[in-house]
């Protein structure tokens, strides 16, 4: 099978001329004009980009699906491929009904009557790793049931092997081959898939930012029916909603929907900064509206984390960024790690500068943030700076808030609505309530530590009593203890004082 899948790509990489990209090295470039000669069937008169994405639709879901990664990638993709990869759409032919219910009958063990109430045989979405069908619990309630493709995992092997073998090939005889890193990108489609094939770990993505968001007055997220799912089924609650790109029907329905724009702009940062995990795949059809104005969460396979740290130099950014402070964005980049330290401030700020002071005081729609995207990146590369792995799926998000909010209002300021939050955010984390927030989160450490110290401190100034060889250093050192002794437990007293009444106030 694996041969027959590497000819298969062979004819389509020949079929479409992209043995550009194998044959730029002038070690084979002379292979071109013989094989444009021999092989009469080839379609070389569209751009490049255009033949890249053509050739991917060709090799099917998988191979889409890893353009789509390519295209929020504009640190290592050309500008006219990324544009171009863009356009793609996962739109996959569901597998039979039958081969459906054959997977919930053998992961129940049961027939399907016995597990279901009843059951839509007809899928009512259908994407390269797994489709969906509406169904009914024994109990009444309404569910949607996403079932994963039957033998898609070796598929994906299959398809993950020739791809590094693609990427090999691609280092060897591109000219940017080595620039482009293409081990690495396929390095991490590959682990998307992987934690995309387990849908318990799905599951519990849902579950977790239904968590995050209870209560919310902006993000609905359905309930996991824990009893029914496994890793190939993950059963949730069925949610109904208008498509957020059906922006017609959304006013029909009396939806705010310049309100709507900024609650989807609100919705991410408090996932970004509050939380430290984000859905990073919120295209149009993973996101709804309900009647109420929230928005409704789909699809969760795909989702991003932050540590602190990140989160920390991340809001010092956006908030140096949306106050035009380019040295503190310098600074920031600097201190982070994320450029070299021997990186001059003065002349990171003034690229900084050149690219994004244009851009300020512009509605959404007069914006792209694909491109002042791909102009950060090209300084990136000059200063040596590299992209930092964990903001891959924060740049792919940030990509389609812009594309929701652009095309639910574009007047849409992105920076006045941001700000605001950003800096009641970093108050929170810096001010006094983030000291407050971190002594209640320390509190029982203190509580046990703070008790010990005097004991700690004795043991340590005896042990090194017991080896001075001086009567009169000892002497000094067990007057100096004791003073020692009676300022810790002051500072006891007052450290418990301080977590004491920062319990309090915090509670």
């Amino acid at each position: 099978m694996r041969l027959f899948r590497f000819l298969k790509i062979i004819y389509v990489v020949l079929r479409f001329g992209l043995d550009e990209f194998f044959l730029a090295h002038t070690r084979v470039r002379w292979l071109r004009a013989p094989l444009n000669l021999l092989l009469f069937f080839r379609n070389t008169s569209e751009p490049r980009a255009v033949r890249l994405r053509l050739a991917l639709e060709n090799l099917g879901p998988i191979f889409v699906k890893f353009g789509q990664l390519l295209s929020t990638r504009r640190d290592l993709m050309p500008t006219d491929l990324a544009d171009e990869l863009a356009k793609l759409q996962d739109q996959v032919p569901p597998f039979p009904s039958s081969e459906a219910v054959a997977v919930l009958e053998a992961t129940y063990r049961k027939p399907l009557r016995e597990v279901f109430q009843s059951f839509e045989e007809t899928p009512v979405a259908s994407a390269s790793v797994a489709q969906v069908h509406f169904a009914v619990l024994p109990d009444g309630r309404e569910a949607a049931v996403k079932i994963l493709r039957p033998g898609i995992a070796p598929v994906i092997a299959h398809d993950i092997a020739l791809l590094n073998v693609c990427a090999d090939l691609m280092e060897m005889l591109w000219a940017d081959g080595r620039r482009l890193r293409p081990r690495e990108v396929v390095g991490e489609f590959e682990k998307i898939l992987h934690d995309e094939l387990d849908l318990m770990r799905e599951s519990a993505n849902c579950s977790q930012l239904k968590r995050n968001f209870a209560n919310s007055d902006l993000l609905l997220v359905p309930e996991v029916y824990w009893d029914f799912c496994t890793a190939d089924v993950m059963v949730m609650q069925r949610m109904y909603g208008i498509p957020v790109s059906q922006v017609d029907a959304l006013r029909k329905a009396d939806i705010d929907i310049p309100r709507l724009a900024e609650n989807g702009v609100e919705i991410f940062y408090t996932q970004v900064f509050r939380d430290g995990f984000f859905h990073a795949d919120m295209h149009p059809g993973n996101v709804q509206v309900a009647a109420d104005g929230r928005y409704i969460a789909l699809d969760f396979g795909i989702m991003g984390t932050l540590t602190d740290t990140d989160k920390h130099y991340l809001a010092q950014n956006f908030i140096a960024f949306f106050r035009r402070d380019y040295k503190r964005v310098a600074e920031a980049h600097i201190e982070s790690g994320w450029a070299p330290a021997e990186t001059r401030v003065d002349e990171l700020e003034a690229a900084i500068r050149a690219v994004c002071e244009p851009i300020f005081d512009r509605p959404l729609r007069e914006v792209s943030f694909g491109r002042v995207l791909l102009r950060l990146f090209q300084t990136s590369r000059r200063f040596g700076i590299q992209v930092q792995p964990q903001l891959v799926l924060l740049q792919k998000t940030l990509l389609n808030v812009e594309g929701l909010g652009l095309q639910l209002d574009p007047e849409l300021d992105l920076w006045k609505t941001a700000k605001p939050w950003l800096e009641r955010w970093m108050n929170e984390q810096v001010g006094w309530r983030g000291l407050l927030k971190k002594l209640r989160r320390e509190a029982p450490n203190y509580v046990t530590l703070l008790p010990q110290l005097p004991r700690l401190l004795h043991r340590h100034l005896a042990d090194n009593g017991a080896a001075s060889r001086s009567d009169e250093a000892l002497r000094k050192m067990l007057e100096q203890q004791k003073r020692y002794n009676t300022w810790l437990i002051l500072l006891n007293l007052s450290l418990m004082g301080i977590v004491a009444w920062g319990i309090l106030v915090a509670t």
